[in-house]
Formats: C-alpha cells, sequence, structure tokens
C-alpha cells in the first residue's frame, strides 16, 4: 500500500470494528476509521498510530443517514485516501413486535445495513476493478440463515448482506478482487443493548469480537468466501438443513420473544 491506500472500517469505534481495527493495524494497513463517535475514534486512533506506525484518518459520520455513502466518498476524496480493503461492519437491529416497533427506526436499520452497504461496495469496486487489486469483508450474521420473529427486520437485511456478498464474489472473481461474507453468531459487543434487546442466553455463551476478526481475516488471507466462526455455528446451520423452516421460526420466536 501506498501512504494514502488504507482499509475503510464502518462501526470502528467498538466491537467487531474495533477489533478489525487493532488487527489491521498490526499488520501495518492503514485505516479509515469510521462511526459516529468522535471521542472514541480519535483515541483509537491515536493508540494505533503510536504503537504500529500507521496512518490513520477518522471520519465521524452517522451512516443510518440516507445519502451517508456518498458524503463519505467525498470526504475520501477531498483526502485524496484510497481505499483497498472495504469493512462493511456497521449493523443495527431492535427487538419487539414489528408493528410495535416505530417506521422511523426500522427504517434506519434497512437504511444501515443495507443501503449504505450497498452503496459503498457500488462507489468503491470501480476503482478496485481498475486497479485489479481490492478486498471487501461485508460483516453479516448467522441471522442470515433463518427468521428470526421479534428482530425480523434484522434478519431480512442480513440475509440480504449473505446472499449479495456471495453473489458478488463470483462476480469480482475474474478481477482478483476478494469478498468475504463474516457471518458471526452472538458475538460480545454493545449490539444487544444498543438495539435495546432483553437479556438472552445463548447456548454456548457469546464469542469474543476478536475471535471473529481472526476468522475474517483467514478467509481473506485464502481467497474470501462464506465465513462462519466458530464449530457452533457451522453445526446449527448444519442441523437447521434438516427441520422445516417453520419450525426454526417458531424454536427462535421463544428466545427472542419480549
Amino acid at each position: 500500500m501506498n501512504s494514502k491506500s488504507c482499509a475503510l472500517i464502518t462501526g470502528a469505534s467498538s466491537g467487531i470494528g474495533e477489533c478489525f481495527a487493532r488487527a489491521l493495524a498490526k499488520r501495518q494497513v492503514n485505516l479509515a476509521l469510521v462511526a459516529r463517535s468522535q471521542e472514541k475514534l480519535e483515541a483509537l486512533s491515536q493508540q494505533l498510530e503510536s504503537a504500529h506506525g500507521i496512518q490513520t484518518e477518522v471520519i465521524v459520520m452517522d451512516l443510518a443517514r440516507p445519502g451517508a455513502a456518498q458524503n463519505l466518498m467525498q470526504i475520501l476524496k477531498e483526502r485524496q485516501i484510497e481505499v483497498d480493503l472495504l469493512i462493511n461492519n456497521a449493523g443495527a437491529g431492535a427487538q419487539g413486535r414489528f408493528w410495535e416497533i416505530s417506521l422511523e427506526r426500522q427504517e434506519q436499520i434497512l437504511q444501515l445495513n443495507i443501503q449504505t452497504l450497498l452503496e459503498l461496495c457500488h462507489l468503491l469496486i470501480p476503482a478496485m476493478i481498475q486497479n485489479r487489486r481490492g478486498a471487501i469483508i461485508n460483516v453479516s450474521s448467522t441471522a442470515s440463515f433463518q427468521p428470526l420473529p421479534y428482530t425480523s427486520v434484522y434478519a431480512a437485511t442480513k440475509s440480504f448482506v449473505t446472499h449479495f456478498s456471495m453473489g458478488l464474489a463470483e462476480e469480482l472473481r475474474p478481477y482478483g478482487i476478494k469478498v468475504v461474507t463474516l457471518c458471526p453468531g452472538p458475538t460480545e459487543t454493545n449490539f444487544f443493548a444498543a438495539g435495546e434487546y432483553r437479556s438472552m442466553r445463548f447456548r454456548g455463551g457469546l464469542q469474543r469480537p476478536e475471535a471473529v476478526v481472526a476468522a475474517g481475516l483467514r478467509a481473506l488471507d485464502h481467497g474470501g468466501g462464506l465465513t462462519l466462526c466458530s464449530v457452533r455455528d457451522n453445526f446449527l446451520l448444519f442441523m437447521e438443513r434438516f427441520i422445516p423452516r417453520s419450525w426454526v421460526a417458531h424454536i427462535v420466536a421463544g428466545m427472542f420473544k419480549p
């Protein structure tokens, strides 16, 4: 990478996004860090530059707002930042009965999880194709493989991310651009608190975000592809093939019903 090429990480201020930033900084990758929290981003930026001698760019932005992707691209252009690795990590969900969650909240989830992700891919891929290099990691979820009552919109958006990313990987393969479809199970981040999910116990517990990032980067190093992050996730996905989807929805409803 030259001095202005970097990895762009959305949702970089905490959780999986922060762990991606730390792991890539150890690899001497320059970073563009995007999130809403300026204080957290600046603290992370200073820490990584000091520890690893890399360059970082802090971009404070709410990616759940319409037009956010275009605004982000304008900032990248003004700062002459070239993105070699796009990590679409920012995401949101909400727990509750669909009709009781405000339409505004549901639209923000759609905007962040689908529209902004799609737009960033569409806006950044042409330069990757022209340069014949680049990679994308789209953070989806094991929620993408089944309906999740009482967090139905979130699961549906992640289903889009998984299928979109896997299709995109085949389209980009001839150009040497790798796409990782990263599908973690329940992970120890602030996602559940931010989405106002009630306290839930997941069999096997929550996985660490560092483990999710390690799985994603291993997949990237080996050419991309669909990636689950634990033996448990692989086992559960395998078992679901033998259970009617209506049964799965009924079983999962008991976990998420408020």
